[in-house]
Formats: C-alpha cells, structure tokens, sequence
C-alpha cells in the first residue's frame, strides 16, 4: 500500500478517532462516527490506485471532515480553533495541519455549488469518499434520517427541485425526495478519481431505482 503509516502516524490517527466519536456522539443527523468510518474505508479503497496521494493527511481529513460542519456543530468558528489546538497538540506540523483544514474546509457539496474549489488529490479522495457515502442503499437512509431529524417534509409533488443553487439557497428546506434530484443523482458525474467514478456507478443505479419504485408507490401504484 502507498505510504504505509509509521507507528507514531497510526497512535496519531488512534488519538484523532477519539476525538471526533467524542465530537460527534450526539449527532442523529447522518454525520456519527458510522459515517465517518464507511469515509474513512472508502478512502482507503481509493487511496490504493492513487500511489501518489499521502495516506496519512487523507485518513486524517476523512476522520474530521465533519467536525467544523455547521451541521454538526453550533459555533463553526470554536470549532476550528479547538481543532487546531488539538492537531497542535499531536504534533502535527504546521504544513500537516493547513493540508488537512485546505480539504474539510473546501471539500462540502455545499461549498462547491457556486465556486468549484481546488482540492489536493489528497482532497478528491476525501471528497471522494464522503460523496459515495451519500449514494445507494445506506444514502437513502441518511437522507431520510437527515430530513426527519431537520423535520423536512418526505415528499409533495407540487413542489419542484430546485435546479439552480448557490450556498444560502442550499440550505433552505425541501423535501427529502427532491434532495435525490437536487444532489444525490448529481454526485455520480462530478466524482474526481476513476476508482470513485466506477465505485459510483451500481451505488447510483440503485437511487434511481428506488425513487422510481417510491413515486410509484406514492401514487398508490404497486
């Protein structure tokens, strides 16, 4: 495997798992630790045909990419000065710790709607990632999970998807059902490595045949 992690690498990483399963122990919006290790595993599938990618600062990024989220966390900016005191902390070098803020501070759907920002292939691979984790069978569920706990109603047909969107506009409530068109059936095209690419593929397959069954059923049809 490419860069394999030094003994001190792993204890750092070990530390930072810690931290963020503390961080994010209360979170019921989809972004817990389960999430965060399926990234991480991704991740680390994709990190094996990207030789030239740095495995520790993308294991890194995929372990904290949500915790300066401001759907995870109340104060964005707390949340990032506790976060570098703590890379500080593990001795990560100063060069290590701007790597790791350069990609969970860019790499958000949401961040790249108006301005496609420019991420390390360090980066892509987080992002990546992340964005596999919202397709197929475990997508679906986050996204009706999210909507609940944001009390987004599931689905009303005379409300259309909004198909121009800017980072305010995102956040605006929909349904859970126009977030398929919104976002999910989008990710499969902007993947940035080809492993992701084809990673993405049955995962996407699979969303468009639900919402096909689901509106279907919504209907009253069998």
């Amino acid at each position: 495997m490419n860069n394999p992690l030094t003994q001190t690498q792993q204890n750092v990483i070990q530390s930072i798992r810690g931290f963020v399963k503390q961080k994010l122990a209360n979170d019921f919006t989809g972004h817990d630790i389960a999430h965060i290790e399926r990234v991480v595993r991704l991740a680390e599938q994709i990190l094996q045909h990207e030789p030239k990618a740095n495995r520790f600062i993308v294991i890194v990024s995929a372990y904290l990419h949500d915790v300066i989220d401001d759907k995870v966390v109340d104060d964005v900016n707390q949340a990032i000065t506790e976060l570098r005191q703590y890379l500080i902390s593990l001795a990560l070098t100063d060069n290590e710790i701007e790597l790791v803020f350069a990609i969970i501070e860019n790499m958000s759907y949401r961040k790249n709607l108006s301005n496609k920002k420019t991420l390390s292939l360090e980066g892509q691979i987080v992002q990546d990632a992340d964005r596999l984790d919202a397709l197929g069978a475990i997508g679906i569920g986050r996204t009706f999970y999210y909507g609940g706990n944001k009390h987004n109603m599931m689905h009303d047909p005379s409300i259309p998807p909004r198909t121009l969107m800017n980072e305010q506009s995102y956040k605006q409530p929909n349904t859970v059902i126009n977030h398929f068109y919104e976002k999910l059936f989008l990710l499969k095209d902007i993947m940035n490595t080809q492993t992701a690419k084809k990673m993405a593929e049955q995962r996407h397959h699979f969303l468009v045949q639900f919402i096909a069954q689901f509106e279907k059923e919504w209907v009253g049809e069998s």
